[in-house]
């Protein structure tokens, strides 16, 4: 059997009167009595195929014997349909294929759903079940076709400017500093464990030691935490990593690839991505990762609202914390008093005690607060901030991390309650300058909020974590975080301050980070770098909401498969192999 030779979405006019051999699935079968027509499925679309009792070489009822989804190879020559069967929905609409031979590859027993009609929903736990049958219908195939010619776009882009693609190791050393490590017991060396590359980081860096100046690679990577939409245990970043390089070298690289890859997929030629300081960007969207397809921003109102009487309000000004609103324009008739008190709920899951409001009407504010807050505070607001009949205000006092947090969540769930954002749009922007040091309120300590071989913009800062900024940077996209990145600390005397201003001593940073220590003292370059989700990116590119729908064999949010059932128990012969006793469930909640 030779290989396939014809793609069948790809037949036109133009070959017509040739005798071709194809190949596919049954999508849809009409019979007309004497004539069938089977509308013949692979990877490329659809080709109408004709069996016609006075031309099939075959017995006819070999032909009526087609079921969907049984794949089949056709022998016949390509005619035109006539007038009243052109199809102009589907490319090969006005041609067909009149066979003469017919073969069943093979046969396909009772369809969990309907592969032909991809708009038929399916429940996901089937879809996922099923995951090669789903993967048939054209909105996932189509979706992993764009992440392959991203992935090629990607390729062809770092090629071309001289970067080197380089794979890394899958089995690592743990180095936990993040998210939770997936670990891999040893057999031969009882007792130790491997992990799964949380990213290629530390290798990166060191091919950067080695030389090699300009690094890629569409790395997989894994990370045990709690999944959501835009989340896998597994998934796939474009790493890069340059050397004598500093962020603007890293924004122009990455800047352009993103560029290329949308004009090869979406034919958008993109602007320049804007630049925000991480303490804007968290002033005005309450988010380091802010949607900016549409505007309510965060307004302040701590000023304002400093010495009122209403204690709500100056009791956490007075404390340190801060007072913002959102301000939805023309759009306060949509909200009820019941429908504000379902967002005051919703504000409550992100750690705020409360909502509070305020609507403009008839050239007045009316609601609760408005009765207690002073009139020269109400103008005060009303005048800065331009508030206009039918204008509602949704205000929230606390922390500046609890404020921003709320509020930023709720500004999305309003936009999409009011149809504010417009789906069309790829907004892209750098968010720059972010704090080097976070704190973790689990562990009580200062940890580094990327990683700790990220520069320090002033290393005098070092011991003022709440001010030192860091040389990093996020790439974002419509309200998604899709890539971090960073300038490098390649200087030991600079480490060694980091190591201490976050508590790793000289011994825990040989056991976590010594083979990249040890490199360091032979001549390390400048680097930098930075990684692109690639699964994300996908998601934006075809609209999706949920990175499921661009992976090909995905887990649940449970981080299983249905489809393999994995994960599963392994038996206790592999286990005393590799050293290990599983303990029984009450051992583990002892």
């Amino acid at each position: 059997m030779r290989m396939k030779q014809y793609n069948n979405g790809e037949f036109r006019k133009k070959d017509i009167g040739t005798i071709y051999t194809v190949y596919g699935w049954v999508n849809k079968r009409r019979d007309m009595g004497g004539v069938i027509f089977v509308d013949l499925r692979d990877r490329s679309g659809f080709l109408q195929v004709v069996f016609n009792r006075s031309f099939l070489k075959n017995d006819f009822a070999l032909a009526e014997s087609l079921k969907n989804e049984y794949c089949i190879k056709v022998t016949g020559e390509l005619i035109a349909r006539t007038e009243d069967m052109i199809n102009p929905k589907i490319p090969t609409g006005d041609i067909e294929l009149m066979v003469e031979n017919l073969e069943i590859l093979s046969e396909c027993d009772t369809l969990p759903f309907n592969v032909y009609d991809s708009e038929t929903e399916v429940s996901e736990n089937i879809g996922l079940k099923y995951r090669y049958l789903d993967l048939r219908r054209d909105r996932l195939k189509e979706n992993i076709l764009i992440r392959h010619q991203v992935c090629q776009s990607a390729r062809q882009y770092l090629n071309d400017l001289g970067f080197i693609e380089i794979e890394t190791p899958v089995l690592c050393k743990s180095t936990p500093e993040g998210a939770r490590d997936y670990l891999v017991p040893s057999r031969i060396n009882k007792g130790s464990f491997y992990a799964l590359p949380q990213s290629p980081q530390i290798f990166k860096q060191l091919l950067m030691v080695s030389g090699f100046e300009k690094y890629y690679q569409i790395a997989r990577s894994f990370r045990d935490e709690d999944l959501r939409a835009d989340r896998q245990p597994e998934f796939t970043q474009i790493d890069l990593e340059m050397s004598f390089a500093e962020e603007e070298d890293v924004w122009h690289v990455t800047e352009g690839m993103i560029k290329k890859i949308v004009k090869d997929v979406k034919k958008i030629e993109l602007d320049d991505f804007p630049r925000l300081p991480y303490k804007e960007a968290m002033d005005r969207f309450g988010t380091e990762k802010p949607d900016t397809r549409f505007e309510m921003e965060l307004k302040d109102l701590t000023e304002i609202l400093r010495g009122t009487k209403m204690n709500v309000f100056n009791n956490v000004i007075e404390n340190g914390g801060i007072v913002k609103c959102l301000i939805v324009k023309n759009n306060g008739d949509k909200y009820s008093r019941s429908d504000v008190e379902h967002l005051t709920d919703f504000v409550k899951i992100y750690g705020a005690k409360g909502l509070a409001w305020l609507k403009y009407d008839n050239d007045t504010f009316n609601g609760v607060i408005a009765k207690n807050l002073e009139v020269e505070k109400l103008e005060q607001i009303q005048k800065k901030y331009q508030i206009e009949n039918n204008d509602l205000i949704l205000i929230v006092a606390d922390t500046k991390k609890i404020v921003y947090a709320s509020l930023g969540a709720l500004r999305i769930k309003i936009a999409k309650e009011l149809s504010l954002i417009d789906e069309t749009k790829l907004n892209f922007l750098w968010i720059t300058d972010f704090p080097f040091f976070e704190y973790s309120e689990s562990e009580k300590r200062w940890k580094a909020e990327h990683n700790p071989f990220t520069m320090v913009q002033d290393i005098s800062t070092i011991n003022d974590p709440e001010n030192c900024l860091s040389r990093s940077y996020d790439l974002v996209v419509n309200g998604y975080e899709l890539a971090s990145g960073g300038v490098r600390n390649h200087k030991k005397d600079d480490l060694k301050e980091i190591f201490k201003a976050l508590s790793i001593s000289e011994e825990d940073a040989k056991i976590r980070f010594g083979f990249l220590l040890e490199a360091f003292k032979y001549g390390v370059p400048p680097h930098a770098g930075i990684a692109p989700g690639l699964e994300r990116l996908v998601m934006v590119l075809t609209g999706s909401n949920d990175i499921k729908d661009v992976i090909a064999f995905p887990k649940t949010q449970s981080a299983s498969d249905l489809m393999s059932e994995a994960p599963t128990e392994v038996s206790l012969k592999q286990l005393e192999e590799l050293g290990i006793q599983i303990l029984k469930e009450d051992k583990f909640n002892a």
